[in-house]
């Protein structure tokens, strides 16, 4: 129960979805918390309602697309709890665009929040972190397959598949061991209304929730695993190994 406890934790993208469940799940187990996210009002609503149930969590806003808040939140966090453990890089937008009408402005919008910003909070977490440490990043199964209209969205995916094995190679020497988990329909909204169809094209027979993803990030940070690094884990009931054939 107490595997984790003590530990400082931080999680981008935590103030709401996937993000979110991670945070709580690692704050059950008596971890710290830090919440980084760009939504001020939900991050703080999270932190009062952990820190009221006897979990120990700190809000840092924070735009991932910019190196400064990034640094910043780094050195928050260790000030605040005088080590980093975990780092989590979920924060990411899912934004498609028409190929032809796919600006510049619009793929460094998707390739700054999804992909720079697991060089930027690695790199500068990394500084800090002790042997015993790890990273965990947030792809998805769309880095090895897609539909029109998703190039930003599934080359920053696929970019961060790439980054964490070379990281987990720099970061060896360090001790700290880097993996990534490839999620695909995990449904953050209302659950209760899936339908059967929903839940049946998966090999799982139901949709993915949050804690879906939260329990893997639990297993990878765990250092009875530290046999695992470099590796990138596809947690989708089944449906990349799916073959489907339109009748």
């Amino acid at each position: 129960m107490n595997d984790f406890k003590g530990k400082t934790v931080i999680v981008t993208g935590a103030a709401s979805g996937i993000g979110k469940s991670i945070a709580q799940s690692f704050a059950k187990k008596e971890a710290n918390i830090v919440i980084a996210d760009i939504d001020e009002l939900n991050g703080k609503q999270l932190e009062q309602h952990m820190n009221q149930t006897g979990m120990n969590s700190l809000f840092i806003k924070t735009d991932v697309k910019k190196e400064t808040e990034i640094k910043e939140l780094i050195t928050k966090s260790f000030e605040a709890f005088g080590a980093i453990d975990i780092l989590i890089n979920n924060a990411g937008i899912s934004k498609f665009h028409s190929f032809f009408d796919l600006s510049v402005e619009m793929w460094e919008e998707v390739i700054n929040t999804n992909l720079r910003s697991v060089f930027l909070c690695s790199r500068e977490a990394a500084k800090l972190m002790k042997q015993g440490s790890c990273i965990i990043n947030l792809s998805s199964t769309r880095a090895v397959m897609s539909e029109s209209g998703t190039e930003a969205y599934s080359a920053s995916k696929g970019g961060i598949a790439a980054i964490t094995h070379a990281m987990a190679s720099t970061l060896a020497e360090k001790g700290i061991r880097v993996n990534c988990i490839s999620p695909r329909w995990i449904e953050t909204g209302d659950y209760e209304s899936l339908r059967e169809v929903d839940h049946k094209q998966h090999f799982s027979g139901r949709v993915g929730k949050p804690d879906d993803i939260a329990r893997t990030c639990l297993f990878l940070a765990h250092a009875d695993n530290d046999f695992i690094t470099g590796e990138n884990i596809t947690v989708d009931g089944g449906m990349t190994r799916k073959m489907i054939y339109e009748e």
